[in-house]
């Protein structure tokens, strides 16, 4: 027997491919071991450009259109315009107890009610009904025509209420729309009854919290809205001088009533005309200014106005001058609006209250 071993290599050609095997097995595990640990991706060139984010970067619009609101009054729309977009939802079909329009039955009742109760429930939302047919925007009046056109379609005989007559530009910075008016078209339906927690118009009580931080910061709520009172009461048409002029008009008992448990002294009031009181020499009466509006809060010291004849609430206000007190009424101060609330009056007349009431805390 031979004690020679065979060979593994028996021929030049297995001998190369060991010795490539040799180099590249080795060099593949390397390179894998190396994946496995730093967990790296490796991608060709531009292999980023089908991640998420570079797709949604190439649908990206290359601009964006924003809607906005012109400027100045809006033309209003007609009843069938506002009915086919904000009221057919639930009309056309009679949803959720809605009156179907073109159903006499349905309306027979309703029309009975009287064309304003009805315009009334839209305005305010009535049981499941929203507020304006759940949108905001809509003017009174579009909702009004968006009635007459419902009942007309169902039996009535309501006509499309016109647009109020255009009013006259005011200047700049002033209200174009008396306070009053406004109270009267937008703030009445909610003011004139406390609806919602809202504060009744001439109750000075209720407001005095309100106005603590101003006249400014009431009047920009009631731009903004606040709680259950939308931006402008409703109505986007009313500019920012005509909402203060609202506000000034109902802290200033406009035609509500003072509060008899906060100021048991104040008589109701009613609105006050023009402050126009002066004593024979020509001066303006103090006293008749005072009791043209001044004692509503003075009289019983409402919401930390110095009461009347009190002479330790009006020592250290009396060092402060007739000028600077005076100049505070103009301006307003805590919770005294501007003029103390007297529009009407000048300061010659309001320095005369002020003496007044300064003579009666000495």
């Amino acid at each position: 027997m031979s004690d020679q071993h065979t060979a593994l290599i028996k021929t030049p050609r297995q001998l190369i491919t060991v010795v490539i095997l040799a180099f590249v097995v080795p060099v593949i595990v390397i390179i894998l071991l190396a994946k496995f640990v730093t967990g790296s991706k490796t991608g060709g060139a531009g292999s980023d450009a089908m991640t998420p984010e570079a797709i949604s970067d190439r649908l990206k619009p290359v601009g964006v259109v924003a809607l906005q609101q012109a400027v100045g009054p809006r033309a209003l729309q007609g009843g069938e315009a506002v009915y086919k977009a904000a009221c057919a939802a639930c009309h056309a079909a009679g949803a959720a107890g809605a009156p179907k329009t073109g159903d006499a039955g349905a309306w027979g009742g309703r029309l009975k009610q009287g064309f304003d109760t009805l315009v009334k429930h839209a305005v305010e939302g009535f049981k499941g009904m929203p507020a304006k047919g759940g949108n905001p925007d809509l003017d009174p009046i579009e909702v009004a025509r968006a009635v007459a056109f419902m009942g007309n379609q169902s039996g009535g005989k309501f006509s499309e209420p016109a647009a109020p007559a255009a009013t006259k530009v005011a200047a700049a910075g002033s209200p174009a729309l008396s306070g009053e008016q406004v109270v009267k078209q937008v703030c009445g339906s909610c003011h004139e009854t406390g609806k919602g927690g809202a504060p009744r118009i001439g109750d000075r009580a209720a407001w005095a919290k309100r106005v603590a931080n101003g006249i400014n910061a009431v009047t920009d709520s009631a731009i903004h809205g606040h709680a259950g009172m939308p931006a402008r009461g409703g109505m986007a048409s009313i500019t920012d001088p005509e909402m203060k002029a609202a506000v000034l008009y109902m802290f200033n008992a406009g035609g509500g009533v003072v509060s008899t448990a906060a100021a048991p002294a104040a008589a109701a009031s009613a609105p006050t005309p023009p402050v126009a009181a002066a004593t024979a020499g020509g001066k303006p009466d103090g006293a008749k200014v005072y009791a043209a509006g001044c004692n509503a809060c003075h009289v019983a010291g409402v919401a930390g106005a110095p009461k009347f004849g009190d002479k330790a609430a009006w020592a250290a206000r009396a060092q402060l001058g007739v000028a600077a007190l005076t100049a505070s009424v103009v301006k307003g101060k805590g919770a005294m609006p501007p003029m103390g609330g007297q529009m009407s009056a000048s300061e010659a007349e309001l320095r005369a209250a002020v003496e007044y009431m300064l003579a009666a805390a000495r």
